[in-house]
């Protein structure tokens, strides 16, 4: 007689995205918010117990929702790619705009003129990509990419620094900007975009 199967009692989050009709990344921040109990494998990867996914459902309605084929963020009620741009020139936060909206048209783009305002938006925010001046008023730029940096809530966001700053410029300021990718604000059009889809694609890379 064939034994029957031992159903896990936990499952991935892409199983958990599959049975609720959800985007991975909806799976991800019902977690964070609690609406889900899960724990981390050493290597990073969430399990979700079946038990809360199951009384989640139930407070739903009770049924499982049919597998949902990838869709738009608006279209499955997922949170858009969000980038956080903190910048104090209203010039260049234009010109950023410009080209985030050229090269990801479907995100979603927050911007602050301050490090002091922009370190609020971060926490609450929690923006996929951060895009930060070297130079800001109310906070010292390498100072805030520092603390980002070192701070587990984004240990997912992607940071890219923009400046001004020539290369002896930066020279005080290389303990903060070891290892981030960089733009010179003159290359801004040309050397944005391709920073950009590096960011999303180790985003895409990351454990679910």
């Amino acid at each position: 007689m064939n034994a029957t199967p031992t159903v896990p009692d936990t499952c991935s989050t892409t199983e958990a995205a599959q049975r609720l009709g959800m985007a991975v990344r909806s799976v991800q921040l019902m977690v964070d918010r609690g609406e889900l109990q899960a724990w981390k494998t050493p290597g990073g990867h969430r399990r979700i117990l079946r038990s809360s996914l199951d009384a989640w459902l139930a407070g739903r309605g009770g049924a499982a929702m049919a597998p949902a084929a990838p869709a738009t963020a608006a279209a499955s009620g997922n949170r858009p790619l969000t980038l956080l741009l903190i910048e104090d020139s209203v010039h260049f936060q234009n010109l950023i705009s410009l080209v985030v909206k050229r090269e990801l048209p479907e995100a979603e783009l927050h911007v602050a003129s301050d490090g002091i305002a922009g370190l609020a938006m971060a926490g609450r925010l929690e923006p996929d990509v951060l895009l930060i001046d070297i130079l800001l008023p109310g906070i010292d730029g390498a100072a805030l990419i520092t603390s980002l940096r070192s701070h587990p809530q984004f240990a997912r966001s992607r940071l890219i620094v923009i400046t001004a700053l020539d290369e002896a410029q930066r020279a005080p300021y290389a303990f903060a900007l070891a290892g981030v990718p960089l733009v010179h604000k003159t290359a801004l059009v040309t050397d944005l975009p391709p920073l950009l889809a590096q960011a999303t694609a180790a985003l895409a890379e990351l454990p679910a």
